[in-house]
């Protein structure tokens, strides 16, 4: 049923915009009080996001969300990331009416020049998915970072996966967003601690969580993304152990609903500079 869907998304994506739209515009007729076979045809469709820099990281990239009943495939073309470092990347959002959306620069709250995971938390929401490679999906993957997509030497990722959401993630996919992490603000290709220490792992650096680009659903899909070649990337980071929060990145976290679940990258720690 894969390769089938891989199939069907590579033909969409292959088609000019014009038809694309013609093909996989959404029913206007469903207004969320229809019933589900209703619900079943609108989440039939596939949607494409734009990722947009964050913490001028200067990465950009394409997001297929190709939602068939509740099997969600993913397809991620992003570029402008840390070369050889692994990146966190999560759908987010609320599925019961919130209006949250991709941050600012206003999110800065302490104006050190970063939108943080904490600060960036109350605009774009809790995590529905974690997109790791494999095996679990939910928000508390979400910074198994030994599990996560790692950036090629030219800061290129490509990452592909088919999952089975709820029925509340199928019916309001087109309220969520796409968000990659990790940026290299004194672009040496690598995390390091020269902005400080991360709010959700005082070991690891405030490079390795802080978004890097963000992404909303802007309805069906229109254009393309690049075809072939799409592969989920895999990284040679080991398992984490349980990290110990600062107080106050914990208690924005937790506040939010937020990451619960996060765990400490011993090789990723290994890679980074500067460690007191």
């Amino acid at each position: 049923m894969i390769a089938q869907r891989t199939a069907r998304m590579t033909v969409i994506l292959a088609l000019p915009a014009a038809l694309s739209l013609a093909a996989v515009t959404p029913a206007h007729a469903h207004d969320g009080h229809g019933s589900d076979a209703a619900a079943s045809a609108e989440a039939d469709q596939t949607y494409q996001i734009n990722l947009e820099a964050l913490n001028k990281s200067g990465s950009q990239g394409t997001v297929l969300l190709d939602m068939d009943g509740r099997e969600l495939t993913v397809k991620i073309e992003a570029e402008g990331l840390v070369p050889g470092q692994p990146h966190a990347q999560h759908i987010h959002g609320s599925t019961d009416g919130h209006d949250f959306h991709c941050p600012d620069a206003s999110a800065d709250k302490d104006g050190d020049g970063i939108v943080t995971t904490a600060e960036g938390l109350p605009a774009y929401g809790d995590i529905n998915i974690s997109l790791t490679t494999r095996g679990d999906t939910s928000k508390k993957s979400g910074l198994a970072v030994e599990r996560m997509p790692t950036a090629k030497a030219d800061g290129t990722l490509s990452y592909s996966r088919t999952i089975t959401v709820s029925k509340e993630v199928a019916d309001h996919i087109k309220d969520l967003h796409v968000v990659q992490h990790g940026i290299d603000p004194n672009n040496n290709k690598e995390y390091d601690f020269g902005k400080g220490k991360s709010e959700l792992d005082p070991k690891l650096p405030q490079e390795a969580t802080a978004p890097a680009n963000c992404g909303m659903v802007k309805g069906a899909a229109v254009g393309s993304m690049p075809v072939g070649g799409v592969e989920t990337g895999s990284g040679s980071t080991q398992s984490m152990a349980a990290p110990t929060l600062i107080a106050g990145g914990a208690a924005a976290l937790l506040a939010a609903g937020g990451l619960f679940a996060v765990r400490r990258n011993t090789h990723l720690r290994g890679q980074v500079r500067g460690r007191d």
